[in-house]
């Protein structure tokens, strides 16, 4: 039996802050709050859901890039995005923010369960019309 540990959100928050190359005061000053709490804040397992929705705006994610967030991801997109043949490519300087390329992947799999979700509506209205004919 395995068992699932929980997603520390506050690590979470503390590694996108990081990725934003945002300091803990400039956090705390966005949301109307002083670098203490934001420190408690990044060493809390859970945060309530009225401070994670301020902290994603001011980060500039959605709430569910937070929640989900995993440095494994990033790496993948650091890993993927490089051409690893090509001895042109400095691999000292990324060129863009992982961070930035999570949320592209999150919003195209977003538009795409939306797509899937009206396909199923479509298919439930039509089959009620036919329902509705016998």
């Amino acid at each position: 039996m395995s068992t699932v540990k929980p997603k520390h959100i506050g690590r979470n928050i503390s590694r996108i802050r990081e990725l934003r190359d945002m300091k803990q005061e400039a956090l705390a000053i966005a949301i109307g709050t002083n670098q203490q709490s934001i420190s408690i804040i990044e060493g809390s397992e859970s945060v309530d859901e009225e401070k994670l929705k301020k902290i994603a705006q001011a980060l500039g994610v959605p709430v569910e890039v937070i929640r989900n967030f995993s440095e494994e991801a990033v790496f993948n997109i650091i890993g993927n995005s490089y051409d690893n043949g090509s001895s042109s490519i400095n691999h000292n300087n990324c060129t863009f923010n992982p961070l930035d390329k999570l949320i592209e992947s999150y919003e195209e799999n977003k538009k795409l369960y939306q797509q899937l979700i009206q396909s199923e509506k479509d298919k439930v209205a039509y089959l009620e019309k036919l329902l509705d004919k016998k």
